[in-house]
């Protein structure tokens, strides 16, 4: 039932960066555990970072140190900053609603995807 979007993204050189955003509707956002994920040409989708409905986090090694996930349970928002990016941070970037109560990074264990926000690093 929830329905999420993304924003943010765009075009950045390395060294460069962004914040992305994701806009929940349709349900009662603070209850929900978030993730970001990402996904380049070719590649299985990947986990990147989560945020549980208490503000706990946890990131994928790729980008511990670089990329900060938070939320504003006010706005029905989840932000992913990030810092530092190179061009192996290049790919569509989606917000999902983990769907179980256990801690998980697999893509399966998360719903209600996004469209996605195309994030560019150029050299």
């Amino acid at each position: 039932q929830v329905q999420l979007v993304e924003s943010g993204g765009g075009l950045v050189q390395a060294g460069g960066s962004l914040r992305l955003s994701c806009a929940a509707s349709g349900a009662t956002f603070r209850t929900y555990s978030m993730g970001w994920f990402r996904q380049a040409p070719g590649k299985e989708r990947e986990f990147v970072a989560s945020i549980s409905w208490s503000g706990g986090n946890t990131y994928s090694d790729s980008v511990k140190g670089r990329f900060t996930i938070s939320r504003d349970n006010a706005k029905n928002t989840v932000y992913l900053q990030m810092n530092s990016l190179t061009p192996e941070d290049t790919a569509v970037y989606y917000c999902a609603v983990r769907l179980t109560w256990i801690a998980t990074t697999r893509s399966a264990d998360f719903g209600s995807w996004g469209q996605g926000t195309q994030v560019t690093v150029t050299s």
